[in-house]
């Protein structure tokens, strides 16, 4: 029997090939959506998935301001912050979020499903979210797709 076939075998930043995609949320729901995104960017969805390694692709999302939030969510759903003082705790809710930052809602919730270290902040840099159609990576020649191609 040969032993060398039953190997496996681990990416590392040498043999892991990164990707570019771009994907339009408009009409997305903003779950839905988060969690496909979290997947691709942590590389789950690729036959050589290493835990410990960035092997996901760099996602870019447009129209992030036009994402569809369902229910009662725009309004009841409350954000909840600390300014770091004495009584600083504040909250506000999407529809706030959306009418300062629209990008700040999509980013916040794809953060909140990668990991909670330093490879979940360096896996976040792969994420570049722009509120209209127009981006500045025309350069790396992305690929679009659709979420039920994840």
């Amino acid at each position: 029997m040969d032993t060398l076939s039953y190997k496996t075998i681990s990416a590392n930043s040498a043999t892991v090939t990164k990707e570019w995609l771009i994907i339009d949320a408009t009409d997305q729901v903003l779950g839905r959506l988060a969690s496909r995104v979290a997947t691709v960017l942590r590389g789950k969805n690729k036959p050589n998935f290493t835990p410990h390694v960035d092997c996901g692709d760099n996602v870019i999302i447009i129209n992030a301001d036009k994402v569809r939030i369902t229910g009662n969510k725009l309004t009841d759903k409350v954000y909840v912050r600390h300014t770091g003082y004495p009584g600083g705790q504040r909250f506000s809710t999407p529809k706030e979020w959306l009418a300062k930052k629209p990008t700040a809602v999509v980013e916040h919730a794809v953060r909140g499903m990668l990991p909670k270290n330093r490879l979940g902040d360096k896996i976040f840099g792969n994420l570049y979210v722009y509120a209209g159609s127009e981006h500045p990576h025309e350069g790396q020649k992305p690929r679009q797709i659709t979420l039920n191609e994840i």
